[in-house]
């Protein structure tokens, strides 16, 4: 697969899932944390707010990657 289709379906991939990660963070947040103190919010907020990057950063990694072949010598 070369490079610029792993772009477009990177691209693709990543603008699905961030804005589905936050209203599933969003969700669980109204849930779990209606009655909880607000520091508990801050805590969840901040630790939902950074967590997205692992699996982006991944996608990012995968989209970055060049083709691995050796050249062919004749």
């Amino acid at each position: 697969m070369g490079q610029r289709t792993r772009k477009l379906i990177g691209t693709i991939v990543l603008m699905v899932f961030v804005p589905v990660y936050a209203l599933v963070a969003m969700t669980v947040a109204t849930v779990r944390l209606q009655d909880a103190s607000t520091f508990s919010q801050t805590v969840f907020f901040a630790i939902a707010g950074l967590i997205w990057v692992i699996p982006a950063g991944a996608v990012i990694w995968w989209m970055q990657r060049g083709e691995n072949r050796p050249p062919e010598r004749s």
